[in-house]
């Protein structure tokens, strides 16, 4: 099944077709996910992020974004500069997840990065989320930076711890 499965630099035409289904499938808060979209595709043009996709059998199945502008990026002070890149937007559409998949469209985004010349990578992580916290310290993203709040457009405000890895 891996072998109909290719990682990219997402087209904008990639990424309207997987905000159209985030914000479709986010009934609850699509308000939220329409002002997500409108800024993620201004970075994109501004050459401000770089969205990876995994694709499988044209389907686009899973994603993460590349936060290359410290404008971009909530609270970046030590998340984001010439040689430090902010990972955001993990995604899995949730039948393909637990199969590998977005193990290997991380690894492709971060030899990727490597080879753009970033020498370490940061994300962020609310304390909550125990199997992503984990799954990413698998990934090597022990570093503790800092904690923090993020606030959503919608007002809803969170918890997150940020950590950080060499490349």
């Amino acid at each position: 099944m891996k072998n109909n499965y290719i990682c990219k630099i997402a087209s904008l035409e990639e990424m309207n077709k997987k905000w159209d289904y985030e914000i479709e499938n986010h009934p609850e808060s699509q308000s939220n996910w329409i002002i997500w979209k409108k800024g993620s595709i201004e970075n994109f043009k501004n050459g401000d992020i770089i969205p990876y996709y995994g694709i499988l059998d044209g389907k686009i199945i899973c994603e993460a974004t590349a936060m290359l502008n410290p404008r971009c990026v909530q609270n970046s002070d030590g998340l984001v500069k010439d040689d430090t890149v902010y990972l955001s937007a993990f995604r899995t559409v949730r039948e393909y997840q637990g199969k590998g998949f977005f193990s290997i469209l991380l690894n492709f985004m971060l030899d990727d990065l490597k080879k753009k010349g970033f020498i370490k990578a940061t994300l962020g992580v609310e304390p909550s989320e125990k199997i992503n916290k984990s799954i990413y310290e698998h990934f090597g993203f022990t570093e503790y930076i800092k904690s923090s709040k993020e606030k959503y457009p919608d007002g809803t405000v969170i918890d997150v711890d940020y950590y950080g890895k060499s490349l």
